[in-house]
């Protein structure tokens, strides 16, 4: 018992540290209450029942469990989703699926994509959108109960002896992450709610005239065209409008650092590393190498001297230093214990690369906070 209570401290203790990087307080959204009071966490490891699933939804939307004509159309889209996460996305059957844990990530993020795609005005979620997120999110995420670990219990006997069982506890990375995420998902439908009662900004129509529609200053023909007083926003609308913004900000930025953080804790695939250059000169180019390798190092001023003027020239650096930083480790993890003679580069000055290699990463993780993932990043979630 005492075992699991440090383990899940010490998971903790791991966001609190990622978020330290100012990125977001992680820990303001996992309280031990949520933790251990949430229905979603205590269900049972059992086989899943759609039944009883189906009611359950009915009585929190309706009052009452829906009739069986009402809830056949769910049962059949829920088996088409189930179906679809057994075979890998692979509906023929042929077993040439991706894994399991990528056909539920992927199921989420086109969920996701789907319903708040559908979302292009600042006013409130329609009551149908709304359910439909929360009726198919809690399918999808019902999968995850059934992600268990062995822990330490202690159970007491008749006799009243006290003895110590193993039992199966949902993994601790999703017991600690899954009610973060949920609660910065009802976050985000909450600050849509805060534009019910606004009127200083209003959508022109669908069926308008182009008249009525006015000449957009964009090309983003497929977005509601947006109208405002003849003098524009009042000051406490824009600095409410600003609060919003910045709110919704730190919504994305937590959830960024849970997702950099589950990535940062997955093993390198063999598929990343068959494919690495053999050194860290061969995979960050001659100009890049002698600037980490210099006697004197500086991580804002090597950042000054590299092109960094488009998004593709970025992410290149960033694929380029993490490659070298899986390199260095793997030839520090081969040659500890062993003799270094006829090595080209001597074992501190590998690590002292790599830590500067960490430096620079953690810069450009810092300034492009919206940076696309990286090749390794790709590489974890894929494999």
């Amino acid at each position: 018992m005492v075992r699991a209570s440090d383990q899940r401290e010490e998971y903790i203790q791991k966001l609190k540290s990622f978020s330290a990087k100012k990125i977001y307080d992680i820990s303001t959204l996992i309280g031990d209450d949520k933790v251990e009071n949430d229905p979603m966490l205590t269900r049972s490891q059992g086989s899943f029942d759609f039944k009883s699933r189906l009611s359950m939804e009915g009585a929190e939307e309706g009052g009452s469990a829906p009739q069986t004509k009402d809830r056949a159309p769910d049962v059949d889209l829920m088996k088409e989703r189930f179906a679809k996460l057994l075979l890998g996305e692979d509906m023929s059957g042929g077993g040439k699926g991706v894994s399991s844990a990528l056909s539920l990530s992927n199921a989420i993020t086109n969920l996701a994509a789907s319903v708040f795609g559908e979302q292009r005005r600042l006013e409130p979620m329609s009551p149908d959108r709304k359910v439909r997120w929360r009726k198919e999110i809690d399918w999808l995420l019902s999968v995850t109960d059934h992600i268990v670990e062995m822990v330490p219990s202690q159970q007491k006997n008749k006799d009243g002896m006290t003895m110590e069982i193993m039992t199966t506890r949902q993994r601790i990375d999703l017991l600690m992450n899954i009610p973060a995420l949920r609660k910065l998902d009802a976050m985000l439908i909450g600050y849509l709610e805060n534009f019910k009662y606004q009127n200083e900004f209003w959508y022109v129509s669908k069926d308008a005239t182009d008249a009525e529609k006015g000449r957009r200053k964009d090309d983003k023909w497929w977005l509601p065209t947006v109208k405002v007083p003849p003098n524009g926003l009042s000051e406490e609308s824009r600095k409410w409008l600003q609060f919003q913004k910045e709110s919704v900000n730190q919504v994305l930025k937590a959830a960024m650092a849970i997702n950099a953080q589950v990535l940062s804790e997955m093993a390198i695939p063999d598929n990343y590393i068959e494919n690495l250059p053999k050194n860290g000169r061969e995979s960050l180019g001659d100009l890049i190498y002698r600037s980490i390798t210099v006697e004197f190092f500086d991580p804002e001023q090597f950042l000054s001297t590299m092109d960094m003027s488009t998004e593709h020239k970025v992410l290149d650096l960033k694929n380029r230093i993490e490659a070298s930083i899986v390199i260095w480790r793997r030839k520090m993890i081969q040659k500890d214990g062993k003799s270094s003679w006829g090595s080209a580069v001597s074992l501190e000055k590998r690590e002292l690369f790599e830590e500067r290699a960490e430096s620079i990463l953690l810069l450009l993780k810092q300034r492009f906070p919206g940076l696309p993932q990286s090749s390794l990043d790709i590489c974890k979630i894929q494999y």
